[in-house]
């Protein structure tokens, strides 16, 4: 018996969860690197974004670009936007919470009213 764990479609999303988590890790040392004059988070911003590439190039063997790229891209402004108020005190206005409530629900409808959807 296989277990639903081992499907493609859960490997294509864990990676896509990856590409998500190593592009944001890599926009939050972009801050660091201080338009690329610090050695160390340059580096590190480097590295995030080639492994949020990969993972992501993971997740389109099974995933359709335009369904990875537009939850990458939702989730990781999402998670940027809390990454940059928790570490940066980056805050947002009210205009910019209802931009990205209105990038959260289209992430919702693809995900579950997308026949593109990989399930």
């Amino acid at each position: 018996m296989t277990s639903a764990f081992n499907t493609s479609a859960f490997n294509a999303y864990a990676a896509l969860a990856l590409a998500i988590v190593f592009e944001v890790a890599g926009s939050a040392f972009l801050q660091q690197s201080a338009q690329f004059t610090r050695p160390w988070p340059t580096l590190a911003m480097v590295l995030f974004y080639v492994a949020s590439f990969y993972a992501l190039s993971v997740a389109i063997r099974v995933i359709p670009l335009s369904i990875a790229y537009a939850i990458w891209g939702g989730v990781g402004i999402i998670l940027t936007a809390t990454v940059s108020f928790v570490l940066f005190r980056q805050m947002l206005d009210a205009a910019a919470f209802v931009g990205i409530a209105l990038i959260v629900s289209g992430v919702v409808v693809i995900n579950l009213f997308s026949a593109s959807t990989v399930h």
